[in-house]
């Protein structure tokens, strides 16, 4: 949600008017590709909206659109990367995170909620997967025999090994009866691990923000490295971003039972001023609706 790009609602209005007039295998073909180049960069469109809500419903259409054009050029490296990525975060923003926010209220929606986002994640890992086995050959079942096969894959290619590895690990963390995703944790680790070597300052920050969570909540984590991973985030993103304190929040402070730290740190996320910024106007509002309902529930996360 970091960058700006054209419109996907001129893109698409101006590339549906054009399919009737083509004609031809070859002219067809080279329209898809178009179509597909064209949708690859527009995953970022709406990183500057100010209304969530209003992309949250337009996401969907987006998203099964582009999946209609892979089907076409199924080995479209650009298109499975924006797949892998938009999947991911639609799965987190508006649908996780909503089952997370209606689980006291209704815990049978919230468990439907969670079971979705869980197959959202485990689709755009697929998407992911997919992209590498173009690029590296065999590359998933190589994965799967061994982990460390993710050491083959290049710096171009690190969108691909974090947004798989990001989804991954996020549908192991929805659904921990979920043996068979249990099992794979150490390949979704590898492409992390690989993604951080090749390049930690990946996003401006981003990679930094997501291994504050990982580093605090996989097994054998250290509360330290989190902690370390933090302080490069905040480096990274100047403060500016809200993601970096809420991570913060909810995987060092909450654990650590430092309420008085939890409070200040979704103080500054809130304090954020969303237009200071307008290419991460959207995370960070998404992220500060999130920061005022940990607060309201603030009571229930904390023994004193």
């Amino acid at each position: 949600m970091r960058k700006n790009s054209k419109s996907l609602f001129l893109i698409l209005g101006a590339l549906l008017g054009l399919f009737p007039l083509l004609n031809g295998c070859f002219i067809k073909d080279m329209a898809v590709n178009s179509v597909a180049d064209g949708l690859a960069g527009q995953g970022d469109t709406w990183s500057s909206d100010n209304d969530p809500e209003l992309v949250g419903d337009a996401i969907p259409f987006s998203l099964k659109f582009m999946e209609s054009i892979l089907a076409a050029t199924p080995r479209h490296v650009g298109l499975l990367t924006t797949l892998a990525k938009s999947f991911t975060e639609y799965s987190y923003a508006y649908v996780q995170t909503k089952a997370e926010m209606i689980e006291d209220e209704n815990l049978e929606k919230s468990r439907e909620m969670k079971l979705r986002s869980k197959k959202l994640y485990v689709r755009a890992r697929d998407y992911g997967l997919r992209g590498l086995d173009v690029h590296y050959d065999h590359f998933s079942d190589q994965l799967a025999k061994d982990p460390k096969t993710a050491a083959k894959v290049r710096k171009e290619d690190i969108d691909l090994l974090y947004w798989t590895g990001v989804a991954w690990i996020a549908a192991i963390n929805m659904d921990k009866n979920d043996m068979d995703l249990l099992a794979e944790r150490s390949e979704a680790e590898a492409l992390i691990n690989q993604a951080d070597k090749l390049n930690p300052d990946y996003e401006d920050g981003s990679l930094q923000e997501f291994l504050i969570t990982y580093e605090a909540s996989r097994p054998g984590g250290s509360m330290e490295k989190a902690k370390e991973h933090y302080k490069k985030a905040l480096e990274l993103t100047l403060g500016q971003d809200a993601s970096c304190y809420l991570n913060y929040a909810e995987n060092i402070s909450e654990k650590q039972q430092n309420r008085q730290e939890f409070e200040e740190m979704l103080g500054k996320a809130l304090a954020i001023d969303v237009d200071k910024k307008p290419s991460w106007r959207l995370v960070n509002l998404i992220m500060q609706k999130r920061a005022k309902w940990l607060l309201s529930k603030e009571g229930t996360l904390f023994v004193q």
